[in-house]
């Protein structure tokens, strides 16, 4: 439990006590997850996965193909999942950036995804604003992908300490419980396998290295893999999609102002 308690903005000197005592992490669990052969060859229909958040999301300070979403396509393919994972990270942006552009992401998305994973709210945290605000844009998101049958992934983030036990109070809740309401599949808090550990942090003590970003989808591809609709309610979302094409589709404000 005390990995839990310390977070984005309390890194910085947590990791510098722990630098000299350190020792360099063991990779055997990380190679294990992604890149030992996979049990089962890939099959069967391509299942596209909607990545969507910020910076922990988009590989900020990664190499092409180290992001988060690259790491776990090739996961879920090791274990003969036919995965296709979009990459709609957009850095800096909190739940009312990502709230905002979630129509259009949406629409331009050659196939409807089978599952969206949402990583909002710690760009939220880190400016102080109000958890309020936070819950009613995710629970907008939450809302606009259970209208379009998407199944979701909802990534946890903890308030920092130095915001106070209050604004902890109020925040820390915010996903079990639109988790729970919007029946999403739930991780506690995206960050934990990296909390830390030096070694799997970038020098800016907030965003994970290729390492720390292959322990975290070690961590989370089973909760990826569970979530994917099963055939029964693939049908079903799909046949709710033909039913809503037959009716014409009204553009709302919020496209008219987003360019091509």
């Amino acid at each position: 439990m005390r990995a839990l308690t310390i977070s984005l903005l309390t890194l910085p000197l947590a990791l510098a006590a722990c630098d000299k005592a350190a020792t360099p992490p063991v990779a055997e669990e990380t190679m294990s997850a992604l890149e030992a052969p996979p049990a089962i060859p890939v099959m069967g229909p391509e299942r596209p996965i909607l990545a969507f958040g910020d910076s922990l999301l988009a590989g900020y300070g990664l190499n092409d193909g180290e992001s988060y979403p690259d790491r776990l396509e090739q996961a879920l393919r090791g274990r003969g999942i036919n995965a296709r994972v979009i990459n709609a990270g957009v850095s800096g942006d909190t739940t009312e950036a990502g709230l905002e552009r979630l129509d259009f992401t949406l629409s331009s998305q050659k196939e409807k995804p089978e599952l969206a994973i949402i990583s909002l709210g710690g760009n939220d945290m880190l400016r102080g604003l109000p958890p309020a605000t936070t819950r009613n844009n995710l629970e907008a998101i939450l809302q606009r992908l259970k209208q379009e049958n998407i199944k979701v992934v909802l990534l946890g983030m903890l308030a920092a300490p130095n915001l106070g036990k209050d604004y902890a109070a109020k925040f820390n809740p915010i996903y079990a419980q639109l988790a729970e309401k919007y029946d999403a599949a739930l991780v506690p808090f995206f960050l934990q396998p990296v909390i830390d550990k030096p070694d799997l942090m970038q020098e800016d003590h907030m965003h994970p290295t290729a390492p720390g970003v292959d322990a975290i989808v070690t961590a989370t591809v089973d909760d990826v893999a569970d979530a994917l609709p099963t055939g029964a309610e693939a049908e079903a979302s799909e046949a709710a999609q033909g039913d809503e094409k037959a009716v014409p589709p009204i553009a709302s404000a919020g496209e008219e102002r987003i360019a091509p």
